[in-house]
């Protein structure tokens, strides 16, 4: 895939003196779909506002498909849609009317057909001549959706954009963020649903503290950074581990008939194949074996524990 954004030293320091970003550097590809983690506040959105030309940077350079962001602002600003975390519409306008507007804005000639589609898909098209004052925080969600997308972008930003709404419109809109993909739309989303990240991301990024962490294949990021469980059923219960056993720091269940080993699969040696014998040499029965991996959540939260 080639590079459509190139984030290069990004920095951003505000008049309060905050820095959100310290010299941030990242591409992304063309047609994927980025999945950026981090606490509040850690710069996701000062980030985003920046590629989408709300936020002026303190240093550094970002280029969207090869043009810059400040220099060539009306090219880059068209290839992208953006879909904010506040519900910022106004009360008096129609649905139909705000989002053909939006497509107007730039500079794209009106296309019915395609409105129509993108309100059917986003189950807003019996909303249509609906004052925007009328509807739920839900619909003014799938709004703002369809006014990103009104004017066919290449790049599509998603912050927090399932925040707070109804696991109906969530399930619409991953479905939304499938097709755009097949398309060839790039989408860089920001989430608080960790385990959307893990579903629908080909890449992971971490940012906290206003620094990105890494930015890594989501699959290769869980098999590097991700711990295995392997646990131990017992046909008989035991009360305790056996002292031959605690090096291991075997967790006991607490019916005493399972033993829960945790280990680093980035490890030469895992301990798995001595473990097992021992278990064999202190006179326990084995009934079965059982390995679980790390969720992306559970790695999130112990990288941002480290950077604490």
């Amino acid at each position: 895939m080639s590079v459509i954004i190139s984030i290069k030293d990004l920095s951003k320091t505000y008049d309060s003196g905050h820095q959100a970003l310290k010299s941030v550097n990242l591409e992304i590809e063309r047609g994927e779909i980025l999945a950026l983690l981090g606490p509040n506040g850690a710069g996701k959105t000062t980030m985003i506002s920046i590629i989408c030309g709300l936020v002026s940077p303190t240093e550094g350079t970002v280029t969207v498909d090869g043009n810059d962001i400040i220099k060539d602002y009306r090219l880059t600003r068209k290839d992208i849609g953006l879909v904010p975390q506040e519900l910022s519409l106004g009360a008096f306008d129609l649905v139909w009317d705000t989002v053909n507007f939006s497509r107007g804005l730039f500079g794209k000639k009106p296309d019915h057909a395609y409105i129509e589609q993108l309100l059917k898909d986003l189950s807003l098209w019996d909303k249509k001549d609906s004052e925007l004052m009328t509807l739920s925080g839900g619909m003014k969600r799938r709004v703002l959706i369809a006014k990103a997308l009104s004017h066919e972008p290449k790049i599509l930003f998603l912050d927090e954009p399932t925040a707070g709404v109804d696991v109906e419109l969530r399930k619409d809109m991953w479905k939304i963020v499938n097709k755009l993909r097949e398309s060839g739309v790039t989408i860089i989303l920001t989430t608080h649903y960790i385990e959307e990240a893990e579903e629908i991301a080909d890449r992971v990024g971490v940012i906290a503290k206003g620094e990105l962490l890494l930015i890594e294949d989501k699959d290769t990021l869980m098999h590097k950074m991700g711990e295995k469980q392997m646990t131990i059923e017992l046909k008989d219960s035991i009360s305790a581990v056996p002292d031959s056993l605690a090096k291991y720091q075997l967790q006991l269940s607490e019916d005493g008939q399972a033993l829960t080993y945790t280990y680093d699969t980035r490890a030469e040696h895992t301990g798995i194949t001595s473990l097992l014998q021992q278990v064999n040499e202190a006179g326990l029965s084995l009934k079965d074996l059982k390995t679980t991996q790390s969720s992306l959540e559970d790695i999130f939260v112990k990288l941002v524990e480290d950077e604490a």
